[in-house]
């Protein structure tokens, strides 16, 4: 099978490495795609911690596809069955799951792209907000999860403030609900301007969807006193200073939002797929590029510039 392998910082090879067999309470699944994750940029940019070259497909975690094997002990999956995996080396044209990581895709869902982990890291964010009718929530970073998040809480009888560097981004906001949209251009405009739309108050809930420092001290001023600060941002680029003193002033509630736990994962994926067969959300749109296996470093190129247009890149298998 053909497989990526970053050689080094910033470069990647395809491979052609034997394909991988399915052990005691496995499956293999042929892939049709992966979702690319802004979470590969540190890795791919070559940090002391990462040693190259990876194994065949690392960094994939964002695939779907069909089984086509199964190993010894296996009952409750099929080969034949369309499913999102929760699986590592999905870079690649084949990779192995744990059996209890698999979804199955109904049939609603057939030839549309479901990268599961990351739909399913919506529903789970959005659970833990705690989003209820009548609520104002302000939700910082207008990508691929914020603009999920913008259309979960809409549903949900909030009121969405979106916040968001590009102007693409928030035409996507409004695509998606948003009553309210601010540029993400001046910290103090925007504490003002939040605060002139909430009479004062502020925010029940303040969603952070970017993972950079600013956005998370922008998200700590404009939560209400006894809101509560949802960190949903992947803050991977080393320590992050809080604002403790205003934090305990409001008396916040501060999640992260970050599951760890695979059997969270897979609820969060297993609620993805019934609110997109249902049709109450609509992923489609929102992926904008698509990428053969070969073009990769420009799917994570596009990831990282986030080009007009820009919001989520698959990399599809033929």
């Amino acid at each position: 099978m053909r497989a990526a392998v970053l050689s080094q910082p910033g470069r990647i090879r395809i491979d052609e490495v034997a394909v991988p067999e399915p052990g005691l309470g496995q499956v293999r699944v042929r892939l049709e795609g992966c979702g690319v994750c802004a979470s590969n940029l540190t890795p791919w940019k070559g940090p002391e911690w990462m040693q190259f070259p990876t194994e065949p497909g690392a960094l994939g975690h964002e695939g779907w596809g069909v089984v086509d094997a199964v190993g010894s002990g296996i009952d409750t999956v099929s080969v034949g069955d369309r499913v999102a995996a929760l699986s590592f080396k999905a870079y690649a044209e084949y990779d192995i799951a744990a059996a209890d990581a698999v979804v199955p895709l109904p049939a609603a869902l057939e030839g549309r792209a479901f990268p599961g982990e990351p739909l399913g890291c919506a529903m789970n964010i959005f659970r833990r907000s705690a989003i209820e009718p009548g609520q104002t929530v302000a939700i910082i970073g207008i990508g691929f999860l914020g603009a999920l998040l913008t259309r979960l809480a809409t549903d949900a009888g909030a009121r969405v403030i979106a916040i968001s560097r590009r102007p693409y981004s928030l035409d996507v906001a409004r695509q998606m609900g948003a009553a309210e949209t601010i540029a993400m251009e001046d910290h103090h405009a925007i504490i003002e301007q939040v605060k002139a739309l909430t009479a004062g108050q502020f925010c029940d809930r303040v969603i952070e969807a970017v993972g950079k420092q600013w956005p998370l001290d922008l998200a700590g001023e404009l939560v209400r006193e006894g809101g509560r600060l949802v960190v949903a941002g992947y803050h991977q680029d080393g320590l992050r200073h809080v604002n403790m003193q205003l934090w305990n002033w409001r008396g916040i509630d501060v999640i992260n939002a970050h599951e760890r736990d695979p059997k969270a994962y897979i609820r969060g994926i297993e609620e993805a797929v019934q609110a997109v067969a249902s049709g109450r959300l609509d992923p489609d749109p929102l992926y904008t590029h698509r990428y053969p296996l070969e073009q990769l470093v420009e799917a994570l190129n596009a990831t990282r510039d986030r080009p007009d247009g820009f919001l989520k890149a698959l990399v599809i298998f033929p």
